[in-house]
């Protein structure tokens, strides 16, 4: 009633006068009757899976294989809608779901930034609370089903975000990439058919109405700016009709129902252990069925190899030798990532070019055909032949790819990624210093076709192979090219190249060069 609505404002305003936090709401909730417990599913809480320097963020547990040993997209993320009611409380349940999965690579995902963009005169209606942002027309669902359907199946995506002060996108998108787990909430998550068939789980988050009024008037007067009359004008003029007429009709489509939103841990703990169940079962062992692999074929045709002349066989005596000390093997391998590179370029597209000389004459020689080049380390070990890349490829664009061996299932996991910007455009030289299964190079591949980098455009340069690796690699991505100074025939119990050369895993090492103390 009417009555009810003034007395829960005034009660709001006296929580706003006297300054206490959001603990203040709490009493307006009903009580739920025991002591919030720990998830019996969850993991310890001790050493969350990530590390934060700076504006970075390191997974410290990695994301496994999402391909199979043919390079083909093998599983797909497991996507969970939330919905209900404006402030129902769903980015609560949200976040204390991810809490309670412990399990890294999760990607949230509000319905509330894919609000259509207004036109002036719909920009005119919202500046007055004349404009019905719970309507279904509200949203496009074109572009949010086409970001959802990419990022279920592990592609790179843009997210606009919306700005609730202006009524409009930023400029600057938001890149998302490489959910295991996805979870998107929004007041019309189960609007939409064709985004109801993405969604493996749906929750309907179950709030007294009374609670999600006061949360609303709170929300957008602090944080959106808004005054209270226009809050409680756009809430009766639209949010209620809109809940009674969209949203509360749609509780039928969920799964589970959440009732009392954020401290419901027992529904929680459900939903967390059916989670886990299905991530168990989407599991995949790559590198084992790559190891295992009969590679009987001839070597492919998109491998080169560096020509054997007596320099690159004596710079590969030097570096394969035992005795050879640490700057003997760092100055000679540099030479060989040199003459490696300059291989690679080669291989690049071209086109001719006629230019004048400083003599007044013509001269017919050839350009680069393309917009540009990116090289892409695979770490740490591929950092090792980024100063070659830099000294033949001027103002090159570098990106980087964590990939480490989860000592565990002995599968590759991908830790962490920095791309450069429209990547999808350029050729890529994707170096790591040896390949061996071709498990971390198949996983970095999948990352630049994730972003979609064509294959075509990808070339794998690499200082040793194993014919393992190279088969691997042909076998999944027949159109990347393979590019490497030797190929050795085998691999021994711990997976390492035979004969092989010696280690090159201390990129700082490579980086110092001798300077004169003056």
């Amino acid at each position: 009633s009417a009555r009810r609505v003034q007395i829960l404002i005034s009660e709001l305003v006296l929580l706003f006068c006297s300054g206490s936090g959001e603990d203040s709401l709490d009493r307006l909730l009903p009580p739920t009757g025991a002591p919030r417990r720990k998830s019996a599913t969850s993991l310890s809480k001790s050493e969350p899976p990530l590390l934060r320097t700076g504006t970075r963020t390191i997974y410290t547990a990695g994301r496994p294989p999402w391909y199979d040993e043919h390079g083909a997209q093998s599983k797909e993320a497991f996507v969970i809608g939330l919905c209900g009611g404006s402030a129902s409380g769903k980015t609560t349940v949200a976040n204390k779901i991810i809490e309670a999965l412990d399990v890294p690579w999760v990607v949230l995902l509000s319905m509330d930034s894919f609000y259509k963009v207004l036109s002036p005169e719909e920009q005119a209606l919202a500046a007055t609370n004349d404009y019905n942002f719970d309507h279904p027309a509200a949203f496009d669902f074109e572009l949010l089903v086409a970001t959802l359907r990419k990022l279920k199946q592990g592609k790179s995506v843009k997210i606009p975000v919306y700005d609730f002060t202006t009524h409009g996108r930023q400029k600057d998108w938001k890149n998302v990439y490489g959910a295991s787990v996805i979870i998107f909430e929004g007041i019309m998550s189960f609007a939409d058919k064709e985004l109801l068939q993405l969604l493996d789980m749906k929750i309907f988050v179950d709030t007294d109405s009374d609670i999600r009024l006061v949360r609303r008037l709170r929300r957008d007067i602090t944080e959106r700016g808004r005054d209270i009359e226009g809050v409680i004008k756009q809430y009766n003029k639209f949010v209620k009709p809109a809940f009674e007429q969209y949203i509360e009709p749609a509780m039928r489509l969920a799964d589970i129902v959440v009732p009392r939103g954020g401290g419901n841990m027992v529904a929680i703990d459900l939903i967390v252990q059916h989670v886990h169940s299905q991530l168990e079962e989407r599991e995949l062992s790559v590198r084992a069925l790559l190891a295992s692999a009969q590679q009987t074929q001839p070597l492919p045709q998109t491998l080169s190899v560096l020509e054997s002349t007596p320099q690159v066989r004596g710079l590969h005596t030097i570096i394969r030798n035992k005795e050879t000390c640490r700057d003997e093997f760092i100055f000679y391998s540099k030479r060989l990532m040199r003459l490696l590179i300059e291989h690679a370029l080669t291989f690049l597209p071209s086109q001719p070019c006629v230019v004048q000389t400083p003599q007044g004459h013509e001269y017919k020689g050839r350009s680069y055909k393309g917009k540009g080049i990116t090289g892409v380390s695979i770490l740490r070990a591929g950092e090792t032949m980024e100063p070659a890349l830099r000294a033949v490829c001027k103002d090159v664009r570098i990106g980087k790819i964590l990939i480490q061996t989860n000592l565990d299932s002995g599968e590759p996991e991908l830790h962490y990624l920095r791309l450069p910007k429209d990547i999808s455009e350029d050729h890529v030289i994707l170096m790591d210093s040896t390949v061996s299964t071709g498990a971390a190079a198949m996983m970095a591949i999948r990352v630049l076709l994730d972003h979609e980098v064509q294959e075509d455009k990808i070339m794998l340069v690499s200082l040793l192979m194993a014919e393992l690796g190279v088969h691997s690699v042909a076998y999944a991505f027949p159109k990347v090219k393979i590019i490497t100074t030797a190929v050795d025939k085998s691999l021994d119990d711990y997976l390492h190249v035979i004969p092989g050369i010696g280690k090159l895993t201390n990129p700082c090492d490579w980086m110092m060069e001798p300077r004169n103390v003056v």
